[in-house]
């Protein structure tokens, strides 16, 4: 039999295939659940529910752990978009509650994870800053696009990686278009205040 080896070889090889492919299945069905807790983190971020925000990431991070254990060797990278929900939503409750946004090991995402959700952050944190508008808070909304913006810096080498970071240098650019409006809507926003707080001062 001249196929011997191979009929044995090609068993196995199958085998291996069909649990890898059951692995991809369980990890695309299963971790959409971390990104609707995500999603929902960054709802209640935005409203200043903290302690909602806090429980659904906290949920967030056992699935993250629990799932990991699953994707061994080339299914890490079902685990990259969760992950950056992740990095982003944390990072942003970093920025709300005023505490220094955690490192990668921290967070025990893959350093792709983290860049991406970094990139991310940024658009929640142009949201957040005219939130600040709105309602009045000038300094809070200057505070929070200076961290944008200086996050923004910090990222924006990271689009020469685009061939090893999905999409970094579509990220970065659509940053920078971000950063450049938010700095437009600051600069009015310190304007008004200026003239406001001057014209008070003459009628006083």
């Amino acid at each position: 039999m001249p196929l011997k080896n191979v009929k044995t070889s090609l068993g196995i090889i199958s085998k291996s295939l069909s649990e890898t492919q059951d692995d991809r299945e369980f990890l695309l069905r299963n971790t959409r659940e971390i990104i609707i807790l995500c999603s929902r983190a960054i709802i209640s971020i935005h409203q200043k529910d903290t302690k909602s925000a806090s429980v659904n990431l906290k949920r967030s991070a056992s699935l993250l752990e629990k799932y990991k254990k699953k994707a061994a060797g080339n299914l890490m990278r079902y685990m990259v978009t969760p992950e950056q929900e992740y990095v982003e939503a944390v990072c942003l409750l970093s920025v709300l509650e005023k505490k220094p946004l955690p490192s990668d090991k921290k967070l025990k995402v893959m350093p792709e994870s983290y860049v991406l959700g970094l990139l991310d952050c940024v658009g929640e944190l142009k949201r957040m800053m005219f939130d600040r508008i709105r309602t009045g808070e000038a300094e809070e909304a200057v505070r929070v696009f200076e961290i944008m913006e200086d996050l923004y810096l910090h990222l924006y080498p990271f689009s020469m990686y685009d061939k090893v970071v999905k999409e970094a240098r579509r990220k970065v650019d659509v940053g920078r278009i971000l950063v450049d409006d938010a700095r437009g809507a600051i600069t009015e926003e310190k304007r008004r205040s200026e003239l406001i707080a001057a014209l008070n001062k003459s009628k006083s």
